[in-house]
């Protein structure tokens, strides 16, 4: 059985060290040989480095590296000058160190090469060493580059230190475009996509693929990708904790799947299964492993609710319109990989996304941070445990007043009289527990307001403010939204919320038989 490739980022170690690897060859040979210059934007940990390094060996022309894969006998592998950069990989703590890091690199690489720096301009520096590989091995240059916005990212939280990094790294990335005679293909990450006026103003001759269908299982693993490369894994796991294969695919699915970037296809996040398969146990394995603490402060900063992150569909054009530092929190969390593509509105000739959280590890661990850091509510792995507990037993009457009394703990101050925000606070406390909750399911002819699909069951939650319980069940069979669930064991519940009292004043629940 091949070894799970965990922190793995190089190519020749994963195939000589006999780690899995998904072959995603073909998609770089349609890139190489349809065009020249590349952007692609993906969240973090989810195999941008790999690629680079994919492609680095590709253009060493290492062919015996790629017996077995979809690009051996289709590339004329030959051997290419490189430039190869790592954003991330530099001292960002502040712009100084930031340029007297990457300058050591370019001395490193200047000298790697045999050629002596004859300035000491960054920007310069980049252009020059373009053309003199160019001029000493008579073969254009490979640039790849990864992570090109980490030193803005870094310093998301100070506009002013921000701002004079872009403007550095526009110049720098300028002579891209500057020394086109000279470069054979280009291949740059980032975590975030640029804007027309940010980094990339001056290199117009970009092609960004972040949100190309072609391109949208180019990173990740799809089903089919899962199914077949983890084959014996998945066997072994399925043995070792007692599950079904078939069942275990399942959750497999639900847990860490659910990944698109193009509103109609999804990918699992690496990590996760790689993590998953090596510990055989379900755990928030991607999100616990970013930066909580960031998130925290960026959540309570702005106030962030699930409804206002979900609530309007976005263009393309949304994700290119503002620096990600000023962009609204739904696109912010969009490109951070929390939120994703679930599905494509269409409005005249132009596709809009409707966002949502991919699965459950993302949704429950985003949910917590929610409740702590918007909502003030400390204690949530005890919510978790006692929401799950009540939801697990079926016990209906027991989840609803659980859910009273966290609201009740919730300071009277940042309560708001409205019902989309009750909407959002209650879906954000069920969503904590990690179980299947979806908030507006959509139907054919409305939407549900929360719910819930657990072990066979399913809750319809209608809620109102300042209306009776009987009012939500009336409009839930009146919809009709209990239609597609049929042949489940189904639970109407209508909630009343007085905004007097800012909780849930009665609730009335009712049973559909089969």
């Amino acid at each position: 059985m091949k070894k799970l490739p965990i922190g793995v980022q190089d190519y020749r170690e994963i195939v000589e060290e006999n780690y899995v690897y998904v072959d995603k060859t073909k998609y770089l040979y349609d890139l190489m040989t349809s065009g020249k210059f590349y952007f692609l934007s993906r969240p973090r940990r989810f195999g941008k480095s790999l690629t680079i390094s994919t492609l680095y060996y590709i253009f060493k022309g290492e062919k015996e590296l790629f017996r077995g894969t979809y690009i051996y006998d289709k590339w004329d592998f030959k051997e290419y000058p490189i430039i190869k950069l790592d954003m991330s990989d530099n001292t960002l703590s502040t712009y100084e160190k930031f340029l007297e890091s990457l300058h050591n690199k370019f001395n490193e690489l200047y000298s790697k090469h045999g050629l002596q720096a004859t300035t000491d301009d960054l920007p310069t520096m980049f252009g020059n060493l373009i053309t003199e590989l160019n001029a000493k091995y008579r073969e254009r240059v490979v640039i790849l580059i990864d992570e090109y916005e980490a030193p803005i990212l870094e310093h998301i939280n100070n506009k002013k230190e921000a701002e004079k990094i872009r403007s550095f790294l526009r110049e720098f990335y300028k002579k891209i475009k500057t020394k086109d005679e000279y470069i054979k293909f280009v291949f740059m990450t980032g975590i975030t996509k640029f804007t027309k006026t940010g980094v990339f103003s001056a290199l117009n001759n970009l092609n960004d693929i972040s949100l190309n269908k072609k391109y949208s299982q180019m990173l990740g693993y799809t089903q089919e990708e899962l199914e077949y490369y983890f084959k014996e894994h998945i066997e072994e796991t399925a043995r070792e904790i007692g599950m079904g294969k078939e069942e275990l695919i399942e959750n497999l699915k639900e847990y860490y799947n659910g990944f698109s970037f193009d509103g109609r296809r999804s990918v699992y996040n690496p990590f996760s299964i790689l993590r998953f398969f090596e510990e055989r146990e379900f755990k928030n394995y991607w999100f616990e492993s970013g930066s909580p603490s960031f998130l925290y402060e960026y959540i309570k900063g702005r106030k962030v609710t699930y409804e206002e992150l979900v609530k309007y569909p976005v263009s393309a054009m949304d994700f290119t319109t503002r620096e990600i530092e000023d962009a609204n929190a739904n696109i912010f969390f969009a490109q951070a990989g929390y939120l994703t593509f679930k599905g494509v509105k269409k409005i005249g000739l132009r596709e809009k996304y409707i966002l949502d959280y991919p699965n459950i590890e993302v949704r429950n661990s985003f949910s917590k941070l929610i409740l702590e850091a918007n909502y003030g509510i400390e204690g949530t792995e005890e919510i978790e445990n006692r929401i799950y507990e009540k939801i697990e037993k079926g016990e209906i009457k027991g989840l609803i007043e659980e859910i009273k009394r966290i609201i009740s703990s919730i300071p009277y101050n940042l309560h708001r009289g409205e019902e989309r925000y009750y909407h959002s606070l209650i879906y954000t406390i069920i969503a904590s527990a990690g179980v299947n909750v979806t908030a507006e399911e959509l139907t054919s002819i409305g939407r549900s307001d929360i719910v819930i699909e657990e072990r066979g069951k399913v809750y319809i939650f209608e809620i109102k403010i300042d209306k009776g319980a009987r009012e939500g069940i009336r409009q839930i069979k009146e919809k009709r939204y209990y239609e597609k669930y049929v042949g489940k064991e189904i639970y109407l519940i209508g909630i009343k919320i007085s905004s007097k009292e800012r909780n849930i004043e009665e609730y009335v629940i009712e049973k559909i038989n089969k």
